[in-house]
């Protein structure tokens, strides 16, 4: 039983590691996007 709640737990760990090294958008990135949507739109 020990061994279930231990894997559950090394597997939080390291899901939550890897969400925590994605690349996060900036708001000025997230706007410059959004600009070239609206860009190609447009055309």
């Amino acid at each position: 039983m020990k061994k279930v709640f231990l894997l559950l737990f090394m597997a939080g760990l390291f899901s939550t590691g890897l969400v925590s090294c994605r690349d996060q958008k900036s708001a000025g990135d997230q706007i410059e996007d959004v600009a070239d949507d609206v860009e190609d739109a447009v055309d």
